[in-house]
Order: structure tokens, then sequence, then C-alpha cells
């Protein structure tokens, strides 16, 4: 337990190997999660699947409690704050993972905020992940005015969209390999290994939590009860081996036009992506399919005859990134041209800012921090603060566009334009992981 000031402490525990006698104390931090979300109290049961699926994903998991609650308050056991992590590798690009500090449950009373709760949280949690040797932190947001003060800059977006299914659906090409129906218990067991192929080819993609394979097998819903109409659907590449999924439920016969809803759909390829979207429009009685998390660039699109079939709306953020360390995070990536780059960065917070000589031989970078005195206006290429360099470290956000907006600065002709080429994906980034 720490001291945060004379009126809070703060208590941090591993879900992981929490002793039995104290998961009462996950349940009061698990409601008060629940609280800050403005979701349904939790029941025993569903606090168990909970408990479960943390303990899997070995979540470190963090409360402020007050000292004493008034008469009548909710009880001083139920933290005033919360806040959680785990780990999990993230897509850099080209191949090249990398483990990623996940901040998620990030929740402050309302009564209780303006006391720099959440401030000193996340500065403490990200020097510490730092010192850990985790080159970089990430989250998904809720509200998108909150985080870019620690250093997190959007790095991935996602929109959702609604496809025709009735005959204007039509491929430009056959996709190879067959689709099954499969009880979706199977994808408990599945569903993992398939996300982890289509994560290796996904720049911009996290690894996932307990809680999806127990979403797609049914086994829970958003609201933590068990699934009676979910259907689930297997992808076989030529070979007869599974190689994507899709899991999707009926919105009902009140739905006009008839809808279907995607609950999740992974594939390792682009045949089985295909495959399963020839599946779903396949449907008998359906006219459209409904997906909440698609990527901003979908090749569905461009394999239709008819891309007016797909209707897209609500784009938005999706993947923030928090550089941690840069020289590592730099060097992490596989690069697609040679060249150098002489750039600095502010952090806010001090974790790791300064100037750097970047230089790539090989594809392979080395990034050189650079003393003060070698670094003025006549040999800075190009400066920016470390949020921007977690929106354009995945490639999914354009370096121009932030330059243009003020954000980065080009002290040396053609130097944002360099940064871009460097750190250009080698498909489109998305991530699939909410968290």
């Amino acid at each position: 337990m720490t001291q945060l000031t004379g009126d809070y402490t703060v208590r941090t525990f591993d879900i992981a190997t929490l002793p039995e006698d104290r998961t009462a104390e996950f349940g009061e931090w698990f409601k008060a999660v629940k609280l800050g979300f403005h979701d349904s109290v939790p029941g025993d049961e569903l606090q168990a699947k909970a408990l479960r699926n943390l303990r899997h994903d070995r979540r470190i998991l963090t409360g402020v409690y007050q000292a004493s609650a008034p008469e009548h308050a909710l009880p001083a056991t139920m933290p005033v704050a919360t806040y959680g992590t785990f780990v999990k590798n993230l897509n850099v690009g080209r191949g090249q993972e990398i483990p990623a500090h996940l901040i998620t449950a990030v929740t402050v009373r309302p009564t209780h905020r303006r006391k720099r709760l959440l401030t000193r949280l996340m500065t403490e949690d990200l020097r510490q992940a730092r010192d850990k040797g985790l080159a970089v932190a990430a989250l998904t947001a809720s509200e998108g005015g909150i985080y870019g003060r620690f250093g997190f800059g959007v790095a991935s977006h996602e929109r959702t969209i609604t496809v025709d299914v009735t005959s204007r659906f039509a491929l430009r090409t056959e996709p190879s390999g067959s689709v099954e129906l499969t009880d979706p218990r199977n994808l408990l067991e599945l569903a993992d290994g398939i996300f982890e192929r289509s994560q290796q080819a996904t720049p911009g993609s996290i690894g996932r939590a307990r809680f999806y394979a127990m979403l797609v097998s049914g086994l829970v819903d958003h609201s933590g009860e068990e699934s009676k109409n979910l259907r689930a659907a297997l992808h076989y590449d030529v070979d007869g081996v599974p190689d994507g999924y899709v899991a999707y439920r009926f919105k009902g016969w009140d739905s006009e036009p008839h809808t279907m809803t995607v609950v999740d759909l992974v594939a390792a390829t682009p045949d089985a992506y295909l495959g399963l979207w020839r599946f779903l429009a396949g449907l008998d009685l359906v006219e459209r399919i409904e997906v909440e998390e698609a990527p901003l660039h979908d090749p569905l699109e461009w394999a239709l005859t008819d891309p007016r079939c797909v209707t897209a709306k609500d784009p938005r953020d999706m993947l923030w990134l928090r550089i941690l360390d840069i020289k590592a995070a730099l060097e992490a990536k596989h690069y697609p041209m040679d060249g150098s780059l002489i750039f600095r960065v502010d952090d806010p917070l001090g974790l790791t800012g300064g100037a750097y000589r970047l230089v790539v031989v090989g594809g392979t970078a080395t990034v050189t921090p650079l003393p003060d005195e070698e670094t003025d206006e006549s040999t800075l290429e190009l400066s920016l603060g470390v949020a921007e360099l977690g929106s354009v470290y995945l490639g999914g956000v354009p370096a121009s566009a932030l330059a243009d907006a003020g954000r980065i600065h080009e002290h040396a002709p053609g130097a944002v334009e360099r940064l871009a080429l460097f750190l250009a994906p080698e498909r489109p980034v998305h991530c699939r992981s909410h968290f």
C-alpha cells in the first residue's frame, strides 16, 4: 500500500497471484470499473468470469482508496479510481513484434476528480514500464481529450460499415478454400491461433485479451452473459487447415432490411477474408451485414464489382501509442529504405525526449542520442512531440498531415517526407483488439 496524499492510498495487486481470501478486493475494484463506464452492477457469476479472464492475461490492477467514506456513501473498500495494465505483443510492421504496455480500466469517480489522481497513476506507471524495458505503451480511449497530455498519440483508426449482400454483391475473383459452419464453442480453442497468424501480417495489430476467445465462443457477450444466438463459421485453406473465422448474430426479424451483425471476423490470409465475406453474403434471408470495428482501408471494397455495396460511417480513433524509449522503439522496426535523419522529440513527462540521429542501413536502424551542443537549429532536420511520434510510428497517420497541422516542424526541406518514407507500413495499419 502506498500513500498518495493524506486522503488517499494506492493498492496494486497482480491478479494472477491474488490469494483466494482477497477476491473480495477484486470484486470491489471490478464494481468501480463498471461504475466508471456506466455498466450494470456485476453479479457474482460475472465477477468470477472476469477474474478468470484477467488472471489469464496476468493483469496488474491498481485502486486508489479514500481513508474513510461518509455515512451512506459508497464504502471506502471500493476504489475511487481504477487502473489496469498487462503486456501483449504489438506488430510494428514487416513482421516485427515488440511487447507493449497496455493500459486499461482507467476510471476516476466524478466526486474525486481534479485531485490529480489519474496524473499520478499514469506518470508513475509509464515510468515503471520504461524502467522495465518496455519501449511503447498503448491504450484505447473513451474520450479524445484526455491522453494527449501524457504523450499518447492516435496511431490507428477504425469505422463502422454496412454491406449490401443482395444480388448487387459480387466478388471480382473467386477466393480459394472453403467455409463450413461450426459450433462457436470450437473457437475457444481455435480463435487465438488464427488471430496470431493474422497479427503477424497486420501492422498495428496487438495481441488479444482472453475475453475475445470467450466472446466468439459464445461463453460471454459484452454484458458478460452467455450468448444464445451466436453463430460461427470457419474458413479452411486448400489443405483443410482453418485460417479464418467469423462469429455473427441475427439482428432480428424487425430489422429492415434483415441484418446480420458481425461480432468478430479474423482472417490469416486474403483468401480467408474474402471467402468469409462470400459466405456471409450467401446467408439466406439476409440483406445486409454490419461490422462495427472495420478497417479504415478495407480490401473488400476493392474486391467487389460494385464497391458501393459498402457504406461506411463513424470513422474514429482506435489505438493510441506512447513511446517510452525512442531508441528501442525505432531500432525495433525494419525499414523500407536506407538513409538518415536528425530530429528532436519533446516529452512533457521527461521519459524519453531529446535529440537523436537515426541511420538506416540494410533496413536496420541505429539510433544515437545527441548532446544538446551538437543539435542547434543548423543541424536539426525535424522536431516533434512524443505524442506525434506515437501517431506516425506505425505509419497509420500521415506525417504530412501532422506537419500541416503545425504539430511536426520541418527544419530541412524534405525531412517530413523522409520520416514518412522511413515509417511507411507494408500494409494498411489496423488494430482489431480493444482493451
